[in-house]
Order: structure tokens, then sequence, then C-alpha cells
């Protein structure tokens, strides 16, 4: 229940400010207990989704106030569709953490950590891998290089944005497109190199590139399906 009252919010089928049903009819609808009920909404108001208040009623918050950071918000909005707006936001957090990651990778890492790193990038350049794959192994390549930079802080960022990348990866992927595809291999081995050289500067402009290739990418992406290309 949580989870269909979630999607429904962020998707704007409950819009910012408005009041959910009443208590009867939510429990009518879904065929639940009132203490299933009390449950679900606790659960998306520790969301910061909604917040209930006396002789008022349950009222959906502001955008502005939803925890983003929440796995579950970020999973509802990704299968809503990445929105221009959206992938711009996300990659502004990702030029924010992961350029000063890939700069602590390169003096941090450990042996096993950089082979981690160079096994993910040689899944990235395996011959017809798919779009699924791709995504799968260019998340995990950044996603280790996150774990060699050994700050717990950066790695429960990466974490929490992990749902809506792999969404945003998938839009981006070059895997259908052999040159595209070798320059994202070449660009992300880039940063391998320099994470393997210790050199933070190197890797550090090298994880730039690479971000926002992705994100000019996204964007097209993005514009090719609202236009049906």
């Amino acid at each position: 229940m949580a989870a269909e009252v979630g999607r429904a919010i962020v998707s704007g089928a409950y819009p910012e400010r408005s009041l959910l049903p009443g208590d009867a009819e939510l429990m009518q609808r879904f065929g639940v207990s009132r203490t299933v009920l009390r449950e679900a909404l606790r659960t998306l108001a520790g969301k910061r989704l909604i917040q209930a208040r006396a002789r008022v009623g349950t009222s959906v918050l502001p955008r502005s106030e939803w925890n983003l950071f929440d796995r579950d918000v970020l999973a509802w909005q990704s299968r809503q569709g990445l929105d221009p707006e959206f992938i711009t936001h996300l990659s502004e957090m990702r030029l924010a953490l992961e350029p000063e990651a890939a700069a602590l990778a390169a003096m941090r890492r450990t042996r096993d950590e950089l082979d981690a790193i160079l096994h993910r990038l040689d899944r990235m350049a395996a011959p017809e891998i798919g779009r699924e794959d791709y995504a799968r192994a260019d998340l995990d390549f950044h996603l280790a290089i996150v774990v060699a930079a050994h700050n717990p802080f950066l790695r429960s960022a990466a974490a929490l944005v992990e749902v809506a990348l792999i969404g945003l990866l998938e839009v981006s992927s070059p895997a259908e497109d052999a040159a595209r595809l070798a320059s994202s291999v070449d660009d992300h081995r880039r940063i391998a190199e320099a994470i393997a050289a210790r050199d933070p500067h190197a890797a550090r402009e090298a994880m730039k590139v690479v971000i926002g290739v992705g994100m000019r990418a996204s964007r097209i992406g993005d514009i090719g399906r609202q236009t049906g290309g």
C-alpha cells in the first residue's frame, strides 16, 4: 500500500498540498485494516511525502520537502521517467561527489580495489554487450571507485542515488552504437588509469568528462523518447 500510494504521489496523481482520501476510503480501496493503513502512512510520512494534521487530514507535502535520498522515493521517481530537470539535478549531484571520489580513490585504493575497478571496465568493454548489462557494469564501475575512496559519507551517498542512476545510465547507454561504446569505454579507462597511477588530479578531471558526456547523452535520449525518435 505504501508503495502504491507513494508512486501515486510522485507521479502527481495525488498533487502536492492535496489531501489524501480519508481512512475509510483507503482501507476499502486497498482491503487493509486500520493498523496496516496507519503503518503505511507512517512509512510515507517518514519519507516526507505526507503529513497528517488533526481535523484537517493527511496532505501531500511539497516536492521540496520530499526525502529525495530515500531509495523508494528515487525508485518511484525513476519509474515515472527521467525528465530533463531530474537528469540535470542528478548530474549536478554526481559532479559534486564523484570527481572527488575518483581523486580519493587514486590516493587510497588498494591493489584489490584497483583490480575490482579494472574488472568492471573489462565488463563494459565486452563484445556485443547489451544496454542493461552495460548500464549495470557502468554503475558497478562507479560504485567500485566510491568504495576505493574509503569515505563512508561518499559511500552512503552513492548507495542512495544508485536506484535513480541505473535508470539514467540505461537512458544514456552507448551499448547499441559501436563508436559511442568505444568512446565511452576509453573515457572510463582514463579514470581507471589515473587511479592506477595514483594521480588524483587526472582522475578527478576524467570523471568530470564521463559525467558530462552521460548528461548530454541522456538529454538527447529523453528528447528522442518524447518525440518518438
